[in-house]
């Protein structure tokens, strides 16, 4: 999810020296790869849905202050309630998604599912934005990958262990789905030129969709900070201060340096670091179908999203904010 298509090499883009941008893409592939092993962590104690409506507004607050303190020019309602439908696609949905899923469904097999936004991006584009109908190699990628997905779906701990798993699976597809729709309509809106402080007010509109969504569902009276574990607490710091606001930092400014193109690299990475740390760290299951399921669902992803380029989104959205 790029800012402006507008490459590395156009005028006025600064310089930048190649141990900071190694230092940025490693940043982005790890720190986002890991995310969601930290998010399995964090809901073993903590409500999902509250878990992330505290860590998207603690991370909006703290990044529009700082956005403001630097002289950034205050927000238009207009752009406060593109930000606010943006926010309860994006995250209400799309994140929402995720930390409930994660109760059923491997975080490393989640990770994989988040990359399928692409796939619905396409769908979407040509249903209700551009209108543009598919090239034959991109229908070609929707089916193989729906297809991938299906395989996933059936492995041995995901949809293969019961109900709850196949429920997890079409709640993420869901999820995927809202994240791609939101993508999408940010690219209509009149954007703030200051991208931390448009990622912000994401931030603080999703994550107080996702605190409604805790409320409405009887997340509250299950609140209880004495019986949070230490390892929640501990993720969810991690996913505050690293990957919302460390990462994401490092992901805009990557979009200033290089091109769009090399910075969206990190969707084909991070589900490879998710499988292999939820293999490594929580003994998640990697078997031979899930493997082909995987290499089948990147491969369709790599194959679409190498051809529409034109889906990049207008301003900078909360880059997988799923993250």
């Amino acid at each position: 999810m790029s800012g402006s298509e507008t490459s590395a090499s156009s005028v006025g883009a600064p310089e930048a020296s190649t141990v900071l941008v190694i230092a940025a893409f490693a940043a982005v592939y790890v720190i986002w790869g890991s995310t969601y092993l930290a998010i399995r962590f964090a809901i073993e104690s903590i409500p999902p849905l509250f878990m992330a409506s505290v860590r998207f507004l603690v991370a909006g607050a703290l990044l529009h202050a700082w956005s403001l303190l630097r002289g950034g020019l205050r927000p238009t309602w207009p752009q406060w309630r593109g930000a606010a439908i943006a926010g309860a696609l994006m995250l209400g949905a799309g994140n929402g998604a995720v930390v409930i899923a994660e109760q059923w469904v491997p975080s490393g097999v989640t990770a994989v599912l988040v990359a399928c936004v692409p796939l619905w991006m396409v769908v979407f584009d040509a249903a209700f934005f551009s209108k543009t109908r598919p090239s034959v190699r991109a229908q070609g990628g929707l089916l193989v990958g729906f297809a991938g997905v299906a395989l996933l779906a059936g492995t041995p701990g995901v949809g293969g262990d019961g109900l709850r798993g196949i429920f997890g699976v079409v709640l993420l597809l869901g999820g995927s789905a809202g994240w791609a729709a939101g993508s999408l309509y940010l690219r209509q809106l009149d954007a703030p030129r200051d991208a931390l402080l448009w990622v912000s007010m994401q931030m603080l509109m999703g994550g107080t969709v996702l605190g409604i969504l805790s409320v409405a569902t009887l997340e509250l009276p299950d609140v209880n900070l004495g019986q949070m574990s230490g390892r929640s607490l501990a993720s969810l710091l991690y996913l505050i201060v690293f990957g919302a606001i460390i990462a994401y930092s490092a992901y805009v400014w990557l979009l200033r340096v290089t091109t769009p193109a090399r910075v969206g690299t990190y969707a084909y990475v991070n589900p490879v670091i998710a499988l292999f740390l939820g293999w490594a760290l929580a003994d998640e299951p990697i078997s031979l179908p899930s493997v082909v399921a995987v290499i089948v669902i990147l491969g369709s992803v790599v194959a679409i999203v190498s051809e529409r380029r034109n889906l990049g989104v207008r301003g900078v959205t909360v880059g997988q904010a799923s993250k």
